[in-house]
């Protein structure tokens, strides 16, 4: 949880001081792609109060109406992330691109007026590529640290890549973070890419596909970070070959004869419900079978550190 916050509260402030200095290289120059950016910045800024609020919410002790915690607040937090990450930055930005393209961007004459404009004796195209500079910087930055919680994660679960890592993680909170400072990262990389050329040709459909490609690709991580967080708010289980190893340990416990029935659901990041049927060995008396109990219980908390609760129902 802790290191959720951290990688959040890093993003906030890289996201903050990107979204304002963003938004000034626009007032400057009026680039289609850097107002993307700034959309998509103060997008993320925004998404990251939303984390915030998640970590906080979700943290809150159990209680009569949530007896198994607040936990899932984080995968709710953060699907509202991904549907800002769509609607605001996402749209808006391809939205403004498309405009630029059909009635605002066109080729410049060489020798005529610049496409971005010179203020006092300074080319504010500077200005852009100073402003994006940083913004990489910036997000290098809040990318090191989610690279950093994603990893620590990979090596504590055994997963080999990145998409497995996706697919099978709980901890929403850093997914977000890094997916956001990914597509941040290569949308500050496209915005620079256009606005250089747009410069160079004297043609600014170049700053304006710039603003679309961002646009596009903003959308598209939104719909899969959303997919991911639909599985965990519709109680998805732990992955099958881990939730295997975990119902092993039950059916090879002393005095079991059968599992009836094993299942598992996440309820919270990294917290991990177990409910099993156990067929005992009918010679055992209640109190031996209350002890096995507890030794199963302990067992499975100790291979899977996610396991948070275990209920054993034994079976006659």
């Amino acid at each position: 949880m802790a290191s959720s916050k951290s990688v959040v509260i890093a993003a906030l402030f890289a996201n903050g001081a990107i979204a304002v200095l963003k938004f000034v290289g626009y007032l400057l120059t009026l680039s289609p792609a850097m107002l993307s950016e700034t959309y998509h910045s103060i997008s993320d800024t925004g998404n990251q109060i939303f984390l915030l609020i998640g970590i906080r919410y979700g943290a809150q002790e159990a209680d009569r109406t949530h007896p198994f915690g607040y936990g899932k607040a984080q995968f709710f937090y953060s699907f509202l992330v991904s549907v800002m990450l769509f609607g605001i930055a996402g749209w808006e930005s391809a939205k403004h691109g498309y405009d630029a393209l059909v009635h605002g961007a066109g080729h410049v004459a060489s020798g005529s007026t610049p496409v971005l404009p010179i203020v006092g004796v300074v080319d504010a195209v500077y200005v852009n590529y100073a402003v994006l500079v940083g913004a990489i910087l910036f997000e290098t930055y809040a990318f090191k640290k989610a690279y950093e919680g994603i990893t620590r994660q990979m090596d504590e679960h055994g997963w080999e890549t990145f998409r497995e890592a996706f697919a099978k993680t709980s901890d929403v909170t850093t997914l977000t973070a890094l997916t956001e400072d990914t597509i941040a990262l290569a949308g500050a990389g496209i915005a620079l890419f256009g606005v250089y050329l747009s410069r160079v040709t004297g043609n600014g459909v170049y700053d304006a596909t710039s603003a679309l490609l961002i646009g596009v690709m903003l959308m598209g991580f939104a719909v899969a970070l959303a997919w991911e967080n639909k599985r965990l708010l519709l109680g998805e289980s732990l992955p099958a070959a881990d939730e295997r190893a975990l119902r092993r340990i039950v059916a090879g416990a002393d005095g079991v004869r059968e599992v009836v029935d094993f299942r598992t659901v996440y309820f919270g990041p990294e917290e991990l419900l177990v409910t099993t049927d156990v067929a005992f060995d009918p010679a055992l008396d209640a109190a031996e079978i209350d002890r096995r109990v507890t030794a199963i219980e302990r067992e499975l908390a100790t291979r899977d550190e996610q396991v948070r609760r275990v209920y054993v129902e034994p079976e006659t």
